[in-house]
């Protein structure tokens, strides 16, 4: 059963809620989220689940309004996931045909796959680092960063929450960026949890030429002593991603930084994002609901859409720039 979203009751019945400390997980609880409401820090995914009424008005598409808001906003988030890096031919393993072999995502980001199977889920891991070593920052990337950088100049913050791990956003500019789910190019150790950054292409030598996405390629099968090992003062355990897994909880220092950008945020943009990972499908309606701006700039309506006050149908990298735009003179 689900009660009101931001209610105590929201969170499917049962589900235990963990909050981590660095990479540890400790004991059961629940954490006050957004807005003074209570949230679950697990990543979970839920699939056509609508946010609260459906009989809300259609949200505005009027770019003049928005642009008015902007002019006077002084702390700007904006939370983006996967339709962004999209938009630079990132594969997001979402929707029809959203399979790396004849596995889905959810089915290879979890820490039971990797304990079954750390020789496949690497080759998954492999195979998205070397992608996206060949994708670069498109429209949309670049006008956060500049409108970033240009805000900062007037005394104003603007703060990019993103879903993505792709590290798209800090090679368009942006500085002010939470990764809630963590970064493809960071790893860490299973033993001692250390992580640090790791650009190795490959990133051990068994995996080199490994990771077709192809269905009918068959595993690796590497061995785990094969696999990418710490160097962290001679501990050689084995690494994994530094990412936030299904089942896993966010990072709680993430977590506390990102509910305070939610709560004194004037002004919410959610950029390509379908708002059915969760928690951070509550983020902006907790924000709406407490009266801000949100305004969605999607391919698609989403289950929240409804909630919001803007909605803008189209390509990231077309509809956002505009938005974000300077303001010409004798404009506000």
């Amino acid at each position: 059963m689900f009660g009101r979203p931001g209610s105590a009751d929201w969170r499917p019945a049962g589900l235990r809620e963990v909050r981590r400390s660095g990479h540890t997980c400790t004991g059961p609880g629940r954490r006050r989220g957004v807005m003074g409401g209570l949230i679950n820090s697990h990543l979970r995914l839920y699939r056509n689940r609508p946010l609260g009424s459906q009989d809300m008005a259609q949200p505005s598409s009027d770019l003049a309004a928005l642009r008015e808001i902007f002019s006077q906003a002084q702390n700007i988030a904006i939370i983006t996931g996967a339709g962004v890096s999209a938009e630079s031919g990132v594969p997001t393993f979402r929707g029809a045909g959203g399979y790396w072999r004849k596995w889905q995502a959810q089915e290879l980001a979890s820490p039971e796959a990797f304990t079954q199977n750390p020789s496949r889920v690497w080759e998954f891991y492999h195979y998205r680092r070397e992608v996206m070593l060949t994708k670069n920052p498109n429209p949309a990337h670049l006008a956060i960063a500049e409108c970033e950088e240009r805000l900062s100049q007037q005394g104003r913050t603007v703060t990019v929450i993103t879903q993505n791990i792709d590290e798209l956003h800090r090679r368009a500019g942006s500085n002010n960026i939470l990764e809630i789910h963590g970064n493809l190019f960071k790893t860490r150790c299973i033993s001692c949890g250390h992580e640090a950054a790791n650009y190795k292409s490959p990133i051990c030598a068994a995996l080199q030429g490994k990771g077709a996405p192809d269905p009918d390629a068959n595993d690796a099968q590497i061995s785990v002593q094969e696999l990418p090992r710490c160097e962290h003062k001679g501990c050689h355990g084995l690494l994994r991603p530094a990412l936030v897994w299904f089942g896993e909880s966010l990072d709680s220092n993430v977590l506390t930084r990102t509910e305070k950008v939610l709560d004194s945020c004037d002004l919410c943009l959610v950029v390509g994002t379908s708002s059915i990972v969760y928690p951070a499908a509550m983020f902006a309606p907790q924000v709406a609901a407490r009266g801000v701006p949100v305004a969605e700039f999607n391919m698609e309506n989403t289950p929240a859409t409804m909630k919001f006050k803007f909605h803008f149908h189209g390509p990231c990298g077309t509809t956002l720039p505009p938005a974000l735009a300077r303001h010409q003179a004798g404009q506000s």
